[in-house]
Formats: structure tokens, C-alpha cells, sequence
């Protein structure tokens, strides 16, 4: 009687860990760059909601902010060895310089040819959709985020002409398309991890940053930030992604419900994005920043400038038969 009694309390007990072994297994940590209660932040807990609906609570999505699991260079590196489980953030070329593609300056100018080249099932997409596949990851949706601009810490003369000679160093993020970029409008570029770019800008190490756009910079740099010149360097997007043996393990429904809540994801956000950089630049200019005037034909002569100088260096380093390819299904 006692054995029975002790097989059962035994079964029971494995029973329970299995139980919360399942229940580990399905809550997904989800890692992105921006602090709470920001736009991406109220939209990805709006997307572990709707998984958490879809699946009946089976499958529960919890939101690290604010780079909590580490920069977004070594997230993807994570999510490609199942560390972490997803992450919305901007590709790193770190792992794949091809992912400069996606970076290149003045690629589009609108809002019309952003949602063209970008959206799911265009060339673009295709290609980024590879790219991750190749570090084991999975592309779920994309967020598109804004046109860059520059932040600046202090008064920079001719900030606008892409001619003038600066002397400003700007933070650029460790992608080769950016200190290209910043190098031959007349600033200097300096390649920094987004983590330690707050403290180099408050430090005086550089003079401001490049490399995001008024959202990025009202969420992350607003305390430092006296001047924003919105000069289109280039197109953010940002994928939503899985780790790709992670979601292999799921079941059909519980794929379903992850593709779904990812399309509305998308969506919605390619509805409020164009809204959301007029405010975010409006948001800056009330935190005390001033918004340099920048012309059309100042946009203009920057990306003749950069299509000319910065684009053919890319296209070499990450090679030309790929990327003059990938352009000409883009651009068509």
C-alpha cells in the first residue's frame, strides 16, 4: 500500500514538472531597444496580447525593453542560438555585412516608395527574410520606424549643406553605411554600440549622433540633444523575429496565432508611422531641441552626394553581382 501510495505521489510530482516544464517552454522572451510606454513598446505588448489571446494562454510573450538582454548586435546573435527567444530591432551587419543593403542612404525619399520597397512580399523583404535565415532566424513582420535625421549637442554651422566641412563627430552605428555616410557630408563618423552612445554624447566624446531618427532620438537621447536635423539619411525598418527552431517546436495553431498577431503588427504600424514622425520630431522641439530647417534641395544634393560616393563602396564591400542584383529588383 505504502509503494502504491509512493509510485502515485511520485507520478504526480513528475506530472507537475513536466506541467511547468511546458509552461517555460511556451512564455517567449522578446527583446527590444527602446524604453517602456514608447510606440514600439505599446505595440509589441499589444502583439504578446494577441498571441496570448489566439493561443488560449498557451503560448505567452514577455517584453524585455530597453536593450535589457544587451545591444541589438548581440540579441541577434542570441536569437540565432535559441538564447533568446525573439527581438524587434534593426538588422546588425555584424554578422552578415550584407544587412548593409537594407541601410543604404536615400534608397527611397517617401513615405509611398518606403511602404513599396519594404513591405512584405516585395524583393526587399525577400532578401532580409534570407539573410536571417541564415543565422537560424525567422522573420515573423517588420515595424517600419521613420526617415533618420541627426542629433546634434551643440550649434553646428551649415549643418543642412552636405559640402561644408563640419568637424562634428557624429556617433554612427558599427555599420559601414553610416560612417560613409557621415564622412562625406562633412562630418566625422565614429562607430559606437547604440549602448554607449548616450555617454559618449554627454561626455563630449562626439558632438551628436547619426544613425536614428526623431523617435530613437526623443525615447533615448532627448537629455542630449539641442539641435535635430531631419535630413532622410535613411529608411528604418524593423524585423520581428524568432528564433527559427523555437518556432519549429510550437504547434500549426500556435504558428498560426504568431503569423497573425505579426501581420496585424505590421499593419498597423505602416497606418501610424507617417503620424508618428511628425510628432516625435514635435515632441523633440518640446524637450528644447531646435529643428534645423532643411530644404528639398538640400535632401536632393545630399543623396546625389551619397549615391555617388558612399553607394559604390558599399556595393563592393558587400559584393557587387549580389547587390547590384538585389538593387535592380528593388528599384524597378
Amino acid at each position: 500500500m505504502k509503494k502504491s501510495l509512493f509510485k502515485t505521489a511520485a507520478l504526480a510530482a513528475a506530472l507537475s514538472a513536466s506541467v511547468v516544464t511546458m509552461a517555460e517552454a511556451t512564455t517567449l522572451k522578446l527583446s527590444h531597444v527602446r524604453p517602456q510606454d514608447t510606440a514600439i513598446d505599446a505595440d509589441a505588448t499589444r502583439f504578446a496580447e494577441q498571441v496570448n489571446a489566439a493561443t488560449g494562454g498557451e503560448v505567452k510573450v514577455k517584453i524585455f525593453p530597453a536593450s535589457a538582454l544587451g545591444d541589438y548586435t548581440v540579441v541577434q546573435e542570441r536569437v540565432g542560438l535559441g538564447a533568446i527567444d525573439m527581438a524587434v530591432q534593426p538588422p546588425a551587419s555584424s554578422a552578415d555585412k550584407r544587412f548593409q543593403l537594407v541601410y543604404m542612404p536615400y534608397l527611397v525619399k517617401n513615405w509611398d516608395d518606403a511602404e513599396r520597397v519594404f513591405a512584405k512580399g516585395s524583393p526587399m523583404r525577400d532578401v532580409v527574410s534570407e539573410l536571417y535565415a541564415r543565422q537560424n532566424i525567422r522573420v515573423l513582420g517588420a515595424w517600419p520606424v521613420y526617415f533618420g535625421g541627426i542629433a546634434l549637442n551643440q550649434d553646428v554651422p551649415n549643418a543642412a549643406d552636405p559640402t561644408a566641412d563640419k568637424g562634428a563627430k557624429l556617433r554612427v552605428p558599427p555599420i559601414k553605411t553610416f560612417q560613409l555616410t557621415a564622412d562625406n557630408i562633412g562630418f566625422i563618423g565614429s562607430p559606437l554600440p547604440f549602448s554607449e552612445a548616450f555617454t559618449a554624447v554627454q561626455t563630449g566624446v562626439v558632438d551628436g549622433v547619426m544613425g536614428s531618427g526623431a523617435e530613437g532620438y526623443y525615447a533615448s537621447f532627448r537629455d542630449v540633444t539641442k539641435y535635430y536635423l531631419p535630413l532622410n539619411t535613411h529608411f528604418e525598418m524593423w524585423y520581428l523575429l524568432i528564433n527559427e527552431e523555437i518556432y519549429s517546436e510550437l504547434d500549426e495553431e500556435q504558428q498560426a496565432a504568431l503569423t497573425a498577431a505579426a501581420e496585424q503588427f505590421e499593419a498597423a504600424r505602416w497606418e501610424t508611422a507617417r503620424g508618428d514622425q511628425a510628432r516625435n520630431e514635435k515632441l523633440l522641439e518640446e524637450a528644447g531641441a531646435t529643428i534645423l530647417p532643411v530644404s528639398d534641395e538640400q535632401i536632393n544634393k545630399t543623396a546625389e552626394i551619397v549615391r555617388k560616393q558612399v553607394w559604390p563602396e558599399v556595393i563592393n564591400d558587400i559584393g557587387a553581382d549580389w547587390a547590384n542584383d538585389v538593387l535592380d529588383r528593388v528599384m524597378k
